[in-house]
């Protein structure tokens, strides 16, 4: 079996890249950020999951370096087989309706201090398309959601707590949405698209919008009550095409079914 590199192995998602990549059989290099060894030795196929998510607006330079300075180094002096980047549906939410399908034109104002992350980001993703001799495909990720110490996002805090309150108030509206998917499901699409040849964008998404108040119908038929107390109605992304992604075999489960299967399970809350 190949072997794999894997960038920001001490996250949430590479974390779990690292044991399925192990699982497989496959020798797997988990190298720091300023590891010299990166540029000295071959690192086979690459998976770069290092980022910022919940606080890049705090440190901007940061972001930058770590969604475009470091991935530019790699693309340029490393030497690597297969590099599959890890970037964000977030790059959409700026078009509306019109977003959600990998070839939309972005639309980034980089007047808006927050647009460093999908500038940053975009960056990154220029680079691997255009300067990777097509070696290079992006993964756009949508909120990947899983009951880990290390999750983040939205649903996955949600999850945190249920395991220790059956009666949670939340500060957002529930006619808010996000397209989840699963960490296993995440995972599968970013060895399904290290497993192809050439640069693409794939939407590693679950493909629909689940909305608060689905969440809420759920989490009360398992016994849950949540409360909101957002009186401002957001804007819903985009809903996100995975026709890509289902031509690589990889087809998200629905995310209903697994929070109903998680809320299920014996010995979920713990009080």
């Amino acid at each position: 079996m190949s072997l794999a590199t894997v960038i920001g192995a001490g996250g949430f998602i590479g974390g779990r890249l690292v044991q399925a990549l192990q699982a497989q059989g496959r020798e797997v290099y988990a190298p720091g950020r300023v590891d010299p060894a990166l540029f000295d030795r071959d690192l086979g196929h690459v998976f770069y999951c290092a980022g910022l998510t919940g606080d890049f607006v705090d440190r901007p330079f940061d972001a930058v370096e770590a969604h475009a300075g470091l991935i530019g180094r790699i693309l340029r002096d490393a030497r690597f087989e297969r590099l599959v980047y890890l970037s964000s549906t977030r790059l959409y939410d700026s078009l509306g309706a019109a977003g959600g399908r990998e070839d939309a034109v972005l639309a980034l104002d980089p007047t808006l201090p927050r647009n460093v992350y999908d500038l940053s980001k975009a960056l990154g993703e220029n680079l691997c398309l255009t300067r990777s001799d097509g070696r290079a495909a992006v993964a756009r990720l949508s909120n990947v959601f899983d009951l880990h110490p290390l999750a983040s996002g939205f649903l996955s805090e949600l999850l945190a707590r249920a395991a220790h309150e059956r009666s949670i108030v939340l500060e957002v509206s529930p006619a808010g949405g996000r397209d989840y998917i699963h960490l296993d499901d995440a995972i599968a699409g970013l060895l399904a698209l290290d497993s192809t040849t050439g640069s693409a964008i794939v939407n590693v998404a679950g493909g629909d919008i689940v909305t608060n108040a689905e969440l809420s119908r759920i989490f009360r038929t398992a016994g849950w009550r949540l409360g909101f107390t957002g009186r401002v109605d957001p804007p819903l992304p985009p809903a996100c095409d995975i026709a890509r992604l289902a031509r690589l075999g990889v087809r998200p489960r629905d995310v209903r079914d697994v929070l109903r299967r998680m809320l299920a399970v014996p010995g979920f809350f713990r009080g």
